[in-house]
């Protein structure tokens, strides 16, 4: 519903209204200077002589159809007629009908409901005619073809718009619900399962063998001392395999110094490494023969 009445007509009745009340009440029209209305935010303490109220100021419609399109096909949905085969006779008279009532009254609304009145009586009379000739096998083109489409893309269009406000809306079917809540309450965590346990645990896992740390401690051994224990060794014998003088169950560490004491052994030429041919076994003995 909308009303065409003026602004000023507005507050003009307003002030014929406070005016009718006043005389009503058997009271002055102006009581120390209080304005009867006010008009454009100046008051108003008497009622002009030379007013004019436009005959349609306080005229109030209803715009009962959104556009011509709505209007035709309430028409024709009302009378149940099938959209692909509308009977433009009668569809064009109740259209028609309709046209002029709005067109008495209202003109510029009824501008383009007249461009859809014209539509319709072009179609009509294109009916009217025989149809063109067409190519075999194609059939004759129907005038309401354009028509039918745009009522039909319409109706979607509207059924779509109906159902989107039938949705609920914030705002208009319901609120935001706000719930106080005291500081003082105790927090409530959510609960862990013991899968998400297991998954946490083995991410510390996968963590702790990327980063590993090797302890280095520093063990002190004396070349001399080996050197000693390799003369010892040999002592009282007369050939000791290469082999035998190493103890590989002491580490790696034990087995580096003893091969740099028969080194420092053999610099020394205080013992003779020898080999009887290539690939044979290697052997090590005293340089000297103890008397």
């Amino acid at each position: 519903m909308s009303s065409a009445s003026p602004q000023p007509a507005a507050d003009v009745a307003d002030a014929l209204a406070a005016t009718a009340a006043t005389a009503a009440s058997g009271m002055p029209n102006v009581i120390d200077q209080v304005a009867l209305a006010r008009l454009y935010g100046e008051p108003l303490f008497a009622l002009p002589t030379d007013l004019y109220i436009p005959p349609d100021a306080l005229e109030v419609f209803l715009e009962a159809f959104e556009g011509p399109l709505d209007l035709l096909l309430y028409l024709i949905r009302k009378q149940n007629f099938n959209i692909l085969d509308i009977p433009m006779v009668g569809v064009t008279k109740q259209y028609l009908v309709y046209v002029d009532e709005i067109r008495s009254r209202n003109l510029e609304l009824a501008a383009e409901y007249l461009l859809m009145a014209a539509m319709l009586i072009e179609i009509k009379s294109r009916m009217l005619l025989p149809p063109k000739k067409q190519a075999e096998g194609e059939e004759p083109e129907d005038p309401r073809a354009e028509l039918v489409r745009r009522l039909l893309e319409y109706e979607q269009m509207k059924m779509a718009a109906a159902r989107l406000g039938q949705l609920p809306q914030y705002g208009r079917d319901f609120l935001k619900a706000q719930v106080y809540i005291e500081q003082s309450l105790q927090p409530r965590f959510p609960d862990v399962h013991v899968v998400e346990l297991q998954d946490a645990w083995r991410d510390i896992l996968k963590r702790a063998k990327l980063v590993q740390h090797h302890k280095i401690t520093r063990e002190e051994l004396s070349v001399r001392e080996y050197m000693s224990m390799v003369l010892k060794t040999l002592q009282g014998r007369r050939f000791v395999e290469f082999e035998e003088l190493f103890e590989p169950a002491k580490g790696s560490t034990v087995l580096v110094v003893t091969f740099i004491a028969l080194l420092e052994l053999a610099k020394e030429t205080l013992i003779e490494i020898t080999q009887a041919e290539a690939f044979a076994p290697i052997y090590v003995r005293l340089a000297y023969t103890p008397v």
